[in-house]
């Protein structure tokens, strides 16, 4: 009995040990889970706070970028503004100089008949003759003449006239032939000595500008991808470069048909560029025109830097040199405008050296004296006027600027390197096949009629195609309504009726596209 107690107290005892060491065992364990626990938090804190940070960098730099790109635009918008008011205020200087210009010579007209009137009224009152009694014996005189003559007045008129008429005819016909021989044999001779020595002297380059460019693909499979889906890709190709794209049975080989051959380099550059990267769709195109159309320009003043480098031009402003760029992708009656200057600027350089004159300033006024035919803007002078004025902007020097305005006689010669530039444009036009006008007078009618359907309120662009029968107008979706869209296509073909001259029959075709653009952020 007394051993049974012990054995049960015993096992208390351990119980309560082993209880005792349980619970220490478990507050051991807690305290580790614990501070497990809190670096856990620290932890997720820590990492909380990076992204925090990193966020709050993302969104700074975005708001950074955006700031920047409405900053941009806003100053490219102020920028075209700014343009636009000093293009206008020019045009009103012009016209307010011409203007003047015409004033003072109704004032100097109307002083000349004063004096006119002064000088009669003196002669009257000097002679002492009553305009009654001058008339009175001028009646008589006549009435007397009459019945010797057995004829009226005007009878007598009229034979007089004739007379006179015949006498005059036949004179002058003597005349004009006798002149006419005179200057053939004159002319003659000295256009064969200049064409003879320019030809002798400098090597000619000449190039006819066209109206297609043709494109080649690798595979007939690309057609499909360009045309796209319903033709979209097409569509929307042809709106954003202003060509006309003819995608038809020739093997491995597009058509670029365009009047401009600014245009038509645009369409090739961004075909190959699509082609190249083989994603072609709307957004794309518009994407990849309109960086091409940026390296175009980029090209335009490289050609005329290497152009002024390789004549041996210095100092030239650099809108001019832009604009000496822009001749390359203009004609004039087919003839490259570009290479038309170049070979002025030879020639004039030639001549003034036989002349002893400056070689130099003679080269840089014959490379500039056709500048007036690129300029942006539509302007309401003559070409060689309005270059004389740009180059008096830039200020080129005074000689230079004479030469450019007289090389059509449209102002007076001061300099002696004005006729020298006038003879040199002669010659380098006027060399056998130099110049097409069929093809210049065509593409001046196909200019003509995109202007005049731009003329019209509504119209964001406006491309001649198939050779002027198809005029395409794009309309802006917010302004023109569907009902408004027929009613200008309607419009412009009664206005080119009327004010224009063409073969057969022009469709007009005006697109008016809906767009609803969002971002999702």
């Amino acid at each position: 009995m007394g051993e049974s107690i012990y054995i049960i107290l015993a096992g208390l005892i351990g119980l309560g040990v082993g209880v005792a060491i349980a619970a220490l065992f478990l507050r051991k364990n807690n305290q580790k889970l614990e501070e497990e626990a809190r670096e856990k938090a620290k932890g997720i804190i820590r990492e909380a706070e990076i992204t925090a940070e990193a966020t709050k960098k993302d969104r700074m730099l975005e708001a950074k970028e955006k700031y920047l790109r409405l900053k941009s635009e806003f100053e490219e918008e102020v920028s075209k503004k700014k343009n636009l008011l000093i293009t206008n205020e020019n045009k009103l200087k012009q016209r307010e100089q011409v203007l003047s210009k015409e004033m003072e010579q109704i004032k100097r007209k109307e002083a000349e008949l004063d004096s006119k009137k002064e000088n009669l009224s003196a002669q009257l009152h000097a002679v002492g003759i009553k305009k009654e009694e001058l008339d009175r014996v001028t009646n008589q005189r006549i009435s007397d003449l009459e019945k010797i003559a057995h004829l009226s007045r005007d009878e007598a008129k009229d034979q007089l006239m004739e007379m006179l008429r015949d006498e005059a005819t036949t004179k002058a016909s003597s005349q004009i032939k006798d002149i006419l021989d005179q200057a053939k044999l004159t002319a003659t001779k000295q256009a064969k000595k200049i064409v003879l020595d320019t030809i002798q002297r400098t090597a000619t380059e000449h190039a006819i500008e066209n109206c297609v460019s043709v494109f080649n693909i690798e595979s007939d499979d690309i057609k499909g991808k360009i045309i796209g889906r319903e033709g979209r890709n097409i569509r929307a190709l042809e709106a954003a470069t202003g060509v006309e794209i003819v995608v038809d049975d020739t093997p491995e080989a597009i058509i670029i048909s365009g009047f401009d051959p600014v245009r038509r380099e645009i369409a090739r550059l961004s075909l190959h560029r699509l082609v190249q990267d083989g994603r072609i769709h709307p957004a794309r195109i518009e994407e990849v025109v309109a960086k091409t159309e940026k390296n175009i320009e980029d090209e335009i003043i490289e050609i005329g830097e290497r152009t002024c480098i390789e004549l041996g031009i210095h100092g030239l402003h650099p809108e001019l040199i832009r604009m000496v760029g822009r001749m390359r992708f203009r004609s004039s009656y087919g003839q490259n405008l570009l290479q038309h200057s170049r070979e002025v600027a030879k020639l004039c350089a030639t001549m003034a050296a036989e002349m002893g004159l400056n070689a130099k300033l003679a080269k840089r006024a014959g490379l500039l004296h056709d500048i007036g035919k690129v300029y942006p803007e539509e302007a309401e002078l003559p070409h060689a006027i309005l270059g004389m004025e740009l180059a008096k902007k830039y200020k080129e020097n005074p000689e230079v600027c004479n030469a450019i305005g007289a090389h059509h006689d449209e102002i007076e010669m001061t300099s002696m390197i004005s006729p020298i530039v006038q003879a040199s444009d002669a010659i380098s036009g006027s060399r056998p096949g130099a110049r097409r006008e069929i093809m210049d007078s065509y593409i001046k009618r196909l200019k003509e009629l995109e202007d005049l359907a731009l003329s019209f309120d509504g119209v964001n662009k406006c491309f001649a195609m198939q050779a002027g029968r198809e005029l395409r107008v794009l309309v802006d979706a917010d302004n023109v309504d569907d009902s408004t869209a027929g009613k200008l296509s309607f419009d412009i073909s009664q206005k080119i009726e009327k004010e224009m001259q063409y073969p057969g029959q022009i469709k007009i075709t005006v697109i008016r596209e809906m767009r609803a653009v969002n971002y999702a952020k």
